[in-house]
Parts: structure tokens; sequence; C-alpha cells
């Protein structure tokens, strides 16, 4: 998603557990004529988010669009095998960590013209082996919903997305033995996601 909306004129903040990738990233982001601002940060600190939303407003006093794309993928298992420090990881990463982004990014986000926060839903709630990882990720797109019914005259615009199934380390890890070869490529979703909402925001 960065890649896909970056080019020209825009500036990029990323964030990542580790720095690595994200070096990586800037690289490719100044290649295609844009900037980054880079911040190797554990979303679930809430001191460390919070001090990244308090730098962004000191630099810039506003933020444009918000990407939420943090997700903790905890081991498949039975509900009841399932493990409480599994589910105590989970639910900071995936809800807590997601509520507070949001209360430290809306104000950020109503400083712009036209704010934008983007979401990304889950086929796999509900599934079987799944119980953990699935009720974090449904209480995360339930705050997320409810952001986008109270934002929707004042800003900003919450979008939720329903990405294909992709080519993704975290998609392996739930099915091993998948061919990747039939799945999307996250840059051709991303692309397509980031041409719906630019479509709708020009109407």
């Amino acid at each position: 998603m960065a890649e896909a909306l970056a080019g020209p004129g825009t500036h990029i903040i990323a964030t990542a557990r580790t720095s690595g990738a994200l070096e990586e990233l800037d690289e490719r982001i100044l290649r295609q004529g844009g900037t980054a601002s880079l911040a190797a940060l554990d979303i679930s600190d809430t001191d460390a988010l919070r001090q990244t939303c308090r730098t962004v407003y000191e630099r810039w006093g506003r933020l444009d669009m918000l990407v939420h794309a943090a997700i903790h993928t905890p081991p498949l298992s039975p509900v009841a095998h399932s493990d409480q420090k599994d589910l105590g990881l989970a639910m900071s990463v995936n809800v807590k960590a997601t509520h507070e982004l949001i209360v430290c990014t809306d104000p950020l986000l109503k400083q712009s013209e036209h704010p934008v926060a983007v979401f990304f839903a889950d086929a796999c709630v509900g599934r079987g082996f799944h119980g953990i990882y699935g009720s974090s990720k449904a209480a995360q797109i339930a705050l997320a919903r409810s952001w986008q019914r109270e934002t929707g005259r004042i800003g900003p615009k919450v979008y939720i997305f329903s990405p294909s199934p992709m080519q993704t380390a975290s998609r392996a890890r739930f099915f091993p033995g998948e061919d990747p070869s039939a799945l999307a490529k996250p840059d051709d979703e991303a692309a397509r996601m980031v041409a719906e909402f630019k479509q709708d925001l020009r109407r």
C-alpha cells in the first residue's frame, strides 16, 4: 500500500517492528519520486505509538491518510486447546493497539481536507482453528466499522477492504500446502484498492 500510494509530491510515514524492511521500502519509495519517514515501533507499545503521533503533529500538523495493516497471527489451534498467552497477544496487537491508533490519529486526520482511513477485513473469521486470530480480527473490524459510521459526515472517510487471498508470509503460515501461484499478488491488490478509494474521493 505504501508503494501504491507513493509518487512525486507524496510523503509516506511507514511503521514496522524492525528497520530492515523499512529501509528497503524507503529506497523503493524514493525511486518512485516520493519521500518517507521511517518509524520502527511495536504498535502494541502505547507510549511509542503516542510519541509517533505527537511527532507527526509537531512536524506536519496533520495526517491525510491512515492505512492500518499491522496484525498478529497466532498459531492455528482448536479453541478448546488454544493458549491464553496467544489470546492476550492477539488482543493486544489486533484490538487494543487498533483502538489506541484510532484515538491518536483521529485528531490528526481531522486537520486534513479529505482525510482517509483504511482497514482490512479477513474472510477467515469464524473458520475452524482460527478462533484466536478470528475473534481478535473481528473485534478490530468492529472498532473500524463503528468509527466509519461515527465519522461519515465529518471525516475521516473510513474504508474497510476485503483483499483477495494473497501471497504473504502470514497466509503461508495458515495454509502451508497452498499453491502460491493461485493467489493474488500484494502489489496488484494494493493498486486495486488504492484505485477504488481514489475514484470514490473524486466523486
